[in-house]
């Protein structure tokens, strides 16, 4: 019984990371859904109450296929505050930075050219959660997002979107739903299927789709396994994607830079109590990419990169 749990879990974990790739992609994967930060904990007050996550995220050289390298190191810190009605409704208020500082190296393309160095992206949503019975809950997530290089006007890097969607509670171990996204970015947008699922395979595994930990911002699927109290073992993957306006006085004046990529990720939670975890993580980014265009949005080079590890560490508190 508990290995067929298993298998069908795993299936469902793999089918789940291809209809999550379209909310992985527009840079929800860099924070946006996470932003529901009660998903998959407890609610234990009513209220207004206060939170602030963050981490850091470090990407070792990467040979991209036009004979040079970069590396890129991430940061990020979140705060909000969160009015929960119930263990099943909550408005929340959040407002993210990120710093993306990237090093590129080598005497051809990307590494010669050293289109973009650190990118600052700025954030705020409104996620909603609202149970409309004890089965079936709504969410919504309205965003404004600028991602934009040093030296680059903001004003030209002004993006926003939304996600919505729903989920229906079959038992106690499993709820399930659809959603779409829509996200407006910079000369691109796009709209996306979303699949929201939280089923507690055992009394120590479990599936969920959700916020990814501190720098790593994910919404992505992830497989959890508590065998103690306090400590948590993850293994997920999502597609990334960040694009952002340049320097207006860069190699490139006003274009866009495009990074994306699909990481497979483990963590390793540990539980101080209830509102204070500290995560770290570490795996490997898959099908890297990287895209150079003008300011309108005509490509000028884009090169793949070869699968590369990542090493990070997250925190999250709650008051």
């Amino acid at each position: 019984m508990g290995s067929s749990y298993v298998k069908a879990a795993l299936l469902i974990f793999g089918w789940t990371l291809l209809m999550s790739a379209g909310i992985m992609a527009p840079s929800i994967a860099r924070g946006e859904v996470e932003d529901t930060e009660d998903e998959g904990l407890p609610v234990l007050r009513s209220g207004w109450s206060p939170y602030v996550q963050g981490g850091a995220l470090h990407q070792f050289d990467a040979d991209i296929d036009d004979g040079s390298r970069f590396s890129v190191s991430r940061y990020f810190i979140q705060g909000g505050l969160t009015y929960t009605v119930d263990a099943r409704r909550s408005v929340s208020l959040a407002l993210g930075y990120g710093l993306d500082s990237y090093d590129f190296s080598g005497n051809t393309g990307f590494g010669l050219l050293s289109p973009w160095k650190n990118i600052h992206t700025l954030r705020f949503s409104v996620p909603v959660r609202w149970g409309i019975d004890p089965k079936w809950s709504v969410y919504f997530v309205p965003t404004v997002r600028v991602a934009a290089e040093s030296g680059a006007s903001w004003g030209d890097a002004l993006v926003g979107g939304g996600f919505a969607g729903f989920s229906y509670r079959i038992s106690d171990r499993l709820t399930i739903g659809p959603g779409i996204g829509v996200l407006r970015q910079i000369e691109d947008s796009s709209v996306f299927p979303v699949l929201l699922i939280d089923w507690k395979i055992t009394n120590d595994l479990s599936l969920q789709t959700g916020r990814g930990v501190g720098a790593t911002l994910g919404p992505g699927i992830m497989l959890n396994w508590n065998p103690l109290p306090k400590w948590q073992f993850g293994i997920g993957g999502r597609y990334e994607k960040l694009r952002f306006r340049m320097d207006k006085d860069g190699p490139v004046p006003k274009g866009i830079g495009d990074d994306r990529a699909f990481p497979l990720v483990g963590t390793i939670t540990y539980r101080f109590t209830q509102d204070a975890q500290l995560s770290l993580m570490g795996g490997v980014d898959l099908a890297g990419k990287l895209r150079l265009e003008d300011e309108n949005g005509n490509l000028i080079t884009e090169e793949d990169h070869d699968p590369v590890p990542v090493l990070g560490i997250g925190f999250r508190l709650r008051y």
